[in-house]
């Protein structure tokens, strides 16, 4: 039995890892959904290895006019949205000391500040029942060194889904987040050996996550199963933040 027949549902940046898994697995549960990234090309890709049940629209998630132009196509479907996975993000190494003004802003402004406007622009679209994913990070909480932009803004992440799960209770809307562990994407292609070696060294169970295993925790949280959790963290990280 499909587990989101019916369902509206939108991942920002789901044209490849993550986002990409979580779309497929939603659109092979029954769901219409509309993904956004910021190249054309890899949305046509992804659009044709979904197949039935996708739709595309390109954007910046931190652009206004873009966030405007998504929830304008959400819209113009003519029916509520069930589910919002708020999934873009980057990440980029910078030690304490070498942190340069550029890189903050671009780290907090796709991971944090995006999310949050991600959220408000589309939550009129939004009623009774809907369900908010907020794709965080293991790292917003044990803290990797290197990282100190990424971790403080997956850390907000964490926080965002707190006050909201609150805050729209009254309406009927249950926000949580997903917060992966390494998990095999383009973000580790060009990592060497040494350095997937000491990842993996991380991970009780030895092993990258795959996309697959994300997508499937992302549907619990998305679909009715999970009906009586807001406010929660599901970690889906082979256990390497919970020694």
């Amino acid at each position: 039995m499909s587990r989101l027949h019916g369902k509206l549902a939108v991942v920002t940046g789901g044209n490849s890892g993550i986002g990409f898994a979580i779309a497929q697995r939603f659109a092979a549960e029954g769901a219409a959904v509309t993904i956004t990234g910021r190249r054309q090309a890899a949305l046509d890709t992804a659009v044709a290895a979904i197949g039935r049940g996708v739709t595309a629209v390109q954007g910046d998630v931190t652009s206004e006019p873009d966030l405007d132009r998504l929830a304008a196509a959400v819209q113009a479907q003519g029916r509520k949205l069930d589910i919002l996975v708020v999934n873009s993000g980057v990440a980029e190494p910078a030690a304490l000391g070498e942190i340069e003004p550029a890189h903050f802003d671009r780290i907090l402004d796709t991971n944090t500040r995006a999310a949050l406007f991600t959220v408000q622009k589309l939550l009129p679209l939004m009623g009774e029942g809907s369900a908010i994913v907020l794709v965080g990070s293991i790292a917003g909480f044990i803290g990797t060194p290197g990282f100190t932009a990424y971790n403080a803004s997956k850390a907000a992440i964490r926080s965002f889904a707190r006050t909201w799960a609150r805050e729209l209770a009254p309406r009927g809307i249950r926000v949580n987040t997903l917060s992966p562990g390494p998990i095999e994407t383009p973000i580790f292609d060009t990592a060497n050996d040494e350095f997937r070696e000491m990842i993996r060294q991380m991970v009780p169970m030895g092993r990258f996550g795959r996309p697959e295993e994300t997508a499937a925790a992302a549907l619990f949280l998305a679909s009715d199963d999970s009906s009586f959790v807001t406010g929660a963290e599901l970690c889906v990280d082979g256990g390497a933040a919970q020694g």
